[in-house]
């Protein structure tokens, strides 16, 4: 969240929604996502499948070339993850904004920084200009 409310990017509201409580109103609204998502078990949290269940058929055709960002967190085995959210994003038609943040174990410093980077990334794509 930090990154993409960096008072240098201008122009971009951005809205918080737990995966659980996410509507396809809400992904029809935005103009670009920021996902984050435990590895459980080598996939992604059942929230954000659920969230992806709800929103997937509503969202198809009109959130086409939208750009996403994704980071996750596992202590190991989160190819699955990658793998599931690749999967959906890609029927979705979102693009990548930048590369996955993959953090294994306790967060570092730089763990924290490459996720303060993903926020700005997308935010600063959906800039007005």
């Amino acid at each position: 969240m930090s990154g993409a409310t960096d008072p240098e990017i201008e122009g971009v509201e951005v809205v918080r929604r737990a995966a659980m409580a996410v509507s396809p109103t809400d992904v029809l609204a935005a103009d670009g996502y920021l996902l984050g998502t435990p590895a459980n078990l080598g996939y992604m949290s059942g929230a954000l499948k659920h969230a992806f269940d709800i929103i997937y058929y509503p969202c198809l055709d009109s959130t086409r070339g939208r750009p996403f960002g994704l980071y996750l967190h596992g202590n190991e085995g989160t190819e699955g993850a990658e793998k599931g959210v690749t999967s959906i994003t890609t029927g979705l038609g979102w693009v990548k904004a930048a590369e996955y943040v993959v953090v294994s174990g306790k967060p570092s410093k730089g763990d924290l920084q490459a996720c303060w980077e993903l926020g700005a990334t997308v935010a600063a794509q959906l800039m007005e200009g």
